[in-house]
Order: C-alpha cells, then sequence, then structure tokens
C-alpha cells in the first residue's frame, strides 16, 4: 500500500497499463502479418494450383495473436491490483479508473475473435 496520498502514483500505474497495451497491439499485429504473409508466399511461390497448406505462418502468427491477448489480460488484473492498493487521496474525485480496463479487455476480445478467425478461415 502506497502512503504518498498522490493521484500521481495512479496516473503512473494508469501509463503503464497502456503501455502494455501498446506492446500487446504490436504483438497481434506482428502476428496478423506473419500470417498474411505466409499467404502472400503461398500465393507468389505456387507455380501450379495445389490445396493451401497455412502450416507454420499461421500456427506463428495465431501464437502472437494469442500472447497478445494473454498479455493484455495479465496487465488488466495487474493494474487492478495496484488500483485496490492505494488510498482515497490517491485516487481523484469523480475520476473513473476503469477506463483503460475496459479498453484493455475490448482490445481482448477483439484479439480473440481475430484469432478465430484466422484460424478458422
Amino acid at each position: 500500500m502506497s502512503y504518498l496520498n498522490d493521484p500521481r502514483v495512479l496516473f503512473a500505474a494508469e501509463r503503464t497499463l497502456l503501455a502494455w497495451n501498446r506492446t500487446a497491439i504490436a504483438l497481434m499485429g506482428f502476428g496478423f502479418l506473419v500470417e498474411r504473409f505466409g499467404l502472400f508466399l503461398h500465393v507468389i511461390m505456387s507455380r501450379h494450383v495445389e490445396p493451401l497448406h497455412r502450416g507454420i505462418s499461421l500456427t506463428i502468427g495465431v501464437a502472437f495473436i494469442l500472447l497478445g491477448v494473454i498479455l493484455l489480460v495479465v496487465s488488466v488484473r495487474q493494474y487492478r491490483h495496484v488500483v485496490a492498493e492505494l488510498g482515497a487521496g490517491e485516487i481523484p474525485a469523480g475520476y473513473w479508473i476503469n477506463g483503460a480496463t475496459f479498453t484493455n479487455l475490448a482490445i481482448a476480445l477483439f484479439g480473440l475473435v481475430l484469432a478465430a478467425y484466422l484460424a478458422l478461415v
């Protein structure tokens, strides 16, 4: 528990959560890029018509997307733990502390949908 009674502690925790958010989005974007680049290579390299084998690019791409989703959920859990430890003087009156939390969870949900789409289509 912090005894600083300074709202900057909350804002620092929120900035950290949003930094993890950016990292997770970058991982998910990289995963999508890897998966689609494998499809691109298949189209370019194919000399004759053969069934599409997505193979390793699909596996690696979906793994990066799922890693981003896990990172989002873990960062939300860590942020919520830090906020629970803050004193009343460290949270400004009327400040909604769940905005970044809901953003991360929404992006995690979209990441799961993207991983499912890539794996099933």
